[in-house]
């Protein structure tokens, strides 16, 4: 059976690169997942006086990452960090305190840029914000994609094989890696005594 995987993409345009690029991950993806974005659009921003009683697109967001069995992070990188409304999802999602949605959800993070660096500033401060949400990540190998027009496709078909080939090794070491987490973080494993 296929593990849910929840993905969201970092920026709310309609023709992003990293919705380009996240069509192309699920396309790629091993059998053993089986993936479905989780949109964070309709958010409002976060308000610490509405955490006990949010509106329903936080409820609904909410139950989408605890129904999810991992997360991946498809986003781009603003001003040298995470993107706002990226933000904004996960500090809704690990609010109120105690119900943080993200816990032992293992995650990657991946990102495409039209620059030399990829997205590596803003992974870098995912990666801390989800070590303090302790969700766990897959740390190798590291992907960030420099986008070229020309080598992905709008319906997600990637036509650089070198591309194709590294990506869908990312999907695989990522189906991977959730593997072991789950493994390690089921009910009843030896490590919950």
């Amino acid at each position: 059976m296929a593990h849910r995987i929840g993905y969201l993409i970092g920026s709310l345009a309609s023709d992003s690169i990293n919705r380009t690029l996240a069509r192309a991950l699920v396309r790629l993806a091993p059998p053993s997942l089986e993936l479905e974005e989780i949109p964070i659009r309709g958010l409002p921003l976060y308000n610490r006086d509405d955490e006990l009683e949010p509106v329903e697109a936080v409820t609904e967001f909410k139950r989408a990452v605890e129904s999810a069995e991992g997360l991946l992070f498809v986003s781009p990188e603003y001003n040298r960090s995470i993107p706002g409304a990226l933000k904004n999802a996960i500090d809704w999602g690990s609010r109120p305190w105690g119900h943080n949605s993200f816990a032992r959800k293992p995650s990657g993070i991946i990102g495409a840029s039209t620059g030399a660096i990829g997205t590596a500033v803003m992974q870098s401060s995912m990666r801390s914000v989800l070590s303090f949400l302790n969700a766990p990540q897959l740390n190798a190998p590291e992907a960030y994609i420099t986008f070229r027009p020309e080598v992905f496709g709008a319906d997600g078909e990637v036509h650089d094989e070198g591309t194709r080939d590294f990506l869908a090794h990312y999907m695989e070491e990522y189906g991977a890696f959730v593997e072991r987490v789950l493994s390690l973080t089921a009910p009843g494993h030896v490590g919950d005594r």
